[in-house]
């Protein structure tokens, strides 16, 4: 047990001590898109992934007196520095660290947030969440149900690094969101960059119901938008048109998007068609009526996810995309993903779904 606790200290000081440079490095498989839409007019300050999110606790800390935050070394800002400066700002009673035991993070937060309190719970990486998958699945997501709505931990947002960042291999670079969809009770979020993170993340933590809040972390960095500096929120369970097009609907959350909306571009310049893309952003409740209303006009979906192909949460799109679109579709529903097998390292290239890999598909589809 020693051992494996020793390794997780050293690989988080390790991945501490050289972020900036892997998520430099790292950045090439998909190019970012900045979100031109304001959620809401006045003064915007350019902020990366990691300061909106920062800036989004920041105004829950100082607007909510029961708002806590912690997680294994968040005092001192976290591995990824989310919750930089927050600590000496708010005091190490509402901003703390905790021992490493992602089963009792969890627990905990749901204590306090069947208390009434604001929990946010960050889970270092989204691949050392399964120990308190028990505690979110069986507790925090059946609180309200098992209770006849006298109780809910409605106050418990567990934020997780998630995703591939070039180095992680098969312990830092999964992308967890399908087992969480399965999970009545529970909101589970993916945002695409800074606007969104922000206003998602200020979301989840009005929220009734606990939420998973997932953070591609190569994002981090890697993402810079003018971002506004007041309060704002982005409606969970609604998913974002960002292209129109009428040759195929393709559809993803997290990095994925920018990948979608680079092949989106290079169909048009190539292909000469014009596809609408779709960022899926709420996992659960996902946003059926926005993506079916969008095959119904293509008559053809592209899903792209990190996560492998079997029971990741694109199947679950393709079958509802073929219950209720059927007689709409010019070909079967394209799914490109990662592999059905342990993240590599040194192979990571050939594992994710990049934009080459999906141009493909779509011709594919196009050509059925």
């Amino acid at each position: 047990m020693n051992g494996i606790v020793q390794q997780k200290i050293f690989v988080s000081r390790y991945l501490f001590k050289n972020v900036n440079h892997f998520m430099k490095r790292m950045s090439s498989h998909f190019t970012f898109f900045p979100d031109e839409h304001r959620p809401i007019e006045g003064d915007t300050t350019k902020m990366n992934m990691m300061q909106a999110i920062n800036n989004a606790m920041d105004i829950t800390l100082k607007t909510d007196s029961s708002a806590v935050l912690f997680g294994e070394d968040v005092a001192f800002g976290g591995v990824f520095r989310c919750a930089l400066g927050l600590q000496e700002k708010y005091g190490n009673d509402r901003v703390f660290n905790t021992p490493l035991c992602e089963q009792g993070i969890a627990g905990f937060g749901i204590g306090l947030a069947t208390a009434g309190a604001t929990a946010i719970a960050e889970i270092q990486f989204a691949d050392y969440i399964f120990p308190a998958f028990d505690q979110l699945v069986n507790e925090a997501a059946k609180c309200r149900y098992r209770s006849g709505g006298q109780f809910d931990c409605g106050g418990l947002t567990v934020r997780a690094p998630c995703g591939a960042v070039g180095h992680g291999g098969l312990y830092h670079s999964q992308s967890p969101e399908a087992f969480f969809s399965h999970a009545p009770g529970l909101k589970v979020v993916v945002p695409r960059g800074p606007i969104s993170a922000k206003g998602l993340l200020l979301s989840c933590l009005k929220e009734r119901d606990p939420c998973v809040f997932l953070e591609p972390k190569i994002l981090y960095r890697a993402a810079a938008e003018e971002v506004p500096t007041d309060s704002y929120e982005i409606p969970l369970g609604k998913a974002q048109v960002l292209r129109e097009g009428d040759a195929a609907t393709l559809i993803g959350w997290g990095t994925q998007v920018h990948v979608l909306l680079e092949v989106a571009q290079k169909a048009q310049e190539t292909l000469g068609i014009s596809c609408e893309v779709i960022d899926l952003m709420s996992i659960l409740p996902w946003d059926e009526e926005t993506v079916c209303n969008s095959v119904k006009k293509t008559g053809r979906c592209l899903v792209a996810h990190e996560a492998p192909l079997t029971s990741g949460f694109g199947a679950e799109l393709a079958a509802t995309v073929q219950s209720e679109c059927f007689l709409h579709l010019e070909a079967p529903v394209a799914r490109v993903t990662g592999w059905d097998a342990p993240f590599p390292h040194v192979f990571e290239p050939f594992y994710l779904p990049d934009k080459m890999r999906c141009l493909s598909a779509l011709e594919k589809l196009l050509n059925y």
